[in-house]
């Protein structure tokens, strides 16, 4: 097996710039859950104001972020209603039903985003024999649709639904600042009207470690008590919360590079027979290519790939996922491209 040259198997795979780790050698500290750290402090103020709330928390995950807001926005035996592959209710080893007590209903939205329409289907009739609905979750951008992104038009009349029905909001934003560089609507506008909000900062972003979760001051002083309960506090954790400001100094903008190269990725393997990529449904960073068409499986031919150097996911049996990132340029994408376009053609061949 080739040593791994490219890795597009996921955002997370970024490790820190040099510049990064020199602000995280020089970051100022104290005891966090003392409120002592003033460079968890600085984190915190500054996310909450970009998400448009009055308090935030810092958290060693984005599925921390989740698995928190659900657990204080939901009651036991309340119902979370998100997209069928939205993250908070597939890939959490099933921790809202653990943690908050909470069912989920899952909407068959496209790409990761449902409607208004769906959604208002989708709320129970009050009734003793049924959960009570009472949180909708928006992954902004939905990861497993593709890093597609929740069109503000859409998003607003979510919040119109949740709201004329009392149902509470939270949204995902794993991926928002994706979102914010590819549309230019500003992260305040996709969360108006959310009870709960976060980012994430070892994805895109390019830090190692935490998220930062934001509502309002009581909603904050309930997810610091989950924090507690889950062993999230951290202490002196302004070494990660500068890694994380260094982050949104300098790499928020670049994101829109990632979005480029995936872009370019799909283009190049437009057209190729066995490989379904709709290069026109590339909104961010994420690439999915559909193999159904061809007798390998989706982690066979993973498998084959990482052989060779690249490492691309699997999320399914028939479906590759390629995420873009900053540890990832131009000449890699193509590299990477080539690559799998050559392996699908020897395979044809044989």
């Amino acid at each position: 097996m080739m040593p791994l040259r490219i890795d597009l198997h996921s955002d997370t795979k970024t490790k820190p710039s040099p510049g990064m780790l020199e602000a995280m050698t020089r970051a100022e500290v104290g005891d966090e859950q003392l409120f002592e750290d003033p460079t968890v402090n600085a984190l915190c103020e500054r996310v909450a104001d970009l998400l448009g709330f009055t308090s935030a928390v810092f958290l060693p995950s984005g599925t921390m972020c989740n698995q928190i807001s659900a657990a204080v926005l939901c009651r036991p035996g309340d119902e979370i209603i998100a997209d069928h592959n939205a993250h908070i209710l597939t890939i959490e080893g099933a921790g809202t039903s653990v943690i908050a007590r909470a069912a989920g209903t899952m909407i068959a939205g496209q790409r990761g985003v449902f409607t208004g329409e769906q959604l208002e289907a989708a709320i129970r009739p009050i009734s003793r024999y049924a959960p009570r609905s009472r949180l909708v979750a928006v992954e902004q951008t939905a990861n497993f649709g593709g890093g597609t992104i929740w069109p503000i038009d859409v998003i607003a009349d979510i919040v119109s639904v949740a709201k004329r029905h009392d149902l509470l909001l939270h949204m995902d934003g794993a991926r928002l600042l994706n979102a914010v560089v590819a549309s230019g609507v500003d992260a305040k506008t996709y969360c108006d009207g959310f009870d709960a909000a976060w980012i994430d900062f070892s994805k895109g972003l390019g830090a190692p470690v935490g998220a930062v979760l934001a509502g309002d001051s009581a909603f904050i002083e309930e997810a610091w008590r989950w924090k507690q309960r889950m062993g999230g506090a951290m202490r002196q954790a302004g070494i990660l919360a500068a890694a994380a400001l260094f982050a949104l100094d300098h790499n928020v903008d670049r994101l829109a590079d990632d979005h480029a190269n995936a872009k370019l990725f799909a283009d190049k393997l437009t057209g190729i027979q066995g490989l379904g990529v709709d290069a026109k449904s590339v909104e961010t960073n994420i690439v999915l290519i559909d193999v159904s068409e061809r007798a390998e499986s989706a982690p066979e031919m993973s498998k084959k790939l990482r052989a060779k150097g690249v490492r691309i996911g699997a999320i399914d049996t028939t479906t590759l996922r390629a995420v873009t990132h900053l540890d990832v340029g131009r000449g890699d994408v193509l590299e990477a491209a080539g690559i799998l376009a050559e392996l699908v053609a020897d395979e044809t061949a044989k």
